[in-house]
């Protein structure tokens, strides 16, 4: 076994003083929620003609053509559940209770009933 000795300088090293304790983090509106009206802007952007299509409106975004689709896909959820989604409580700590994964499958559903039984599911109520 090889032992090295050498001495270190803690010149330049500052040592952190005892801060007060900071305040706690401020609330922050949840992912979700931003994504749900970033999903309603893409759609009036698509509608107003003021991009020609999906490729377009992705590389405008510097995102993949694939994650425009889920975000938009967010427009085919029921209005009362886009309108729960946009006024979501902000969070303060922690993960948000929701995530756009947990969404995709109930956007997928076309009928709005089932939409709202499977977002009743979800516990978030």
């Amino acid at each position: 076994m090889i032992k090295v000795k050498r001495k270190l300088s803690s010149a330049g090293v500052q040592r952190r003083a005892n801060r007060p304790v900071s305040e706690p983090p401020a609330a922050v509106v949840p992912r979700i929620s931003k994504l749900m009206a970033l999903a309603i802007h893409f759609e009036r952007l698509l509608r107003d003609g003021e991009v020609s299509d999906v490729k377009e409106l992705a590389r405008l975004c510097h995102v993949t053509q694939p994650r425009i689709s889920q975000i938009l896909a967010l427009n085919m959820l029921a209005p009362e559940i886009q309108e729960e989604l946009l006024f979501l409580p902000e969070v303060t700590a922690g993960r948000p209770a929701i995530q756009e994964r947990m969404l995709r499958p109930i956007a997928a559903e076309a009928d709005w009933g089932n939409q709202r039984r499977m977002w009743g599911e979800i516990g978030l109520r």
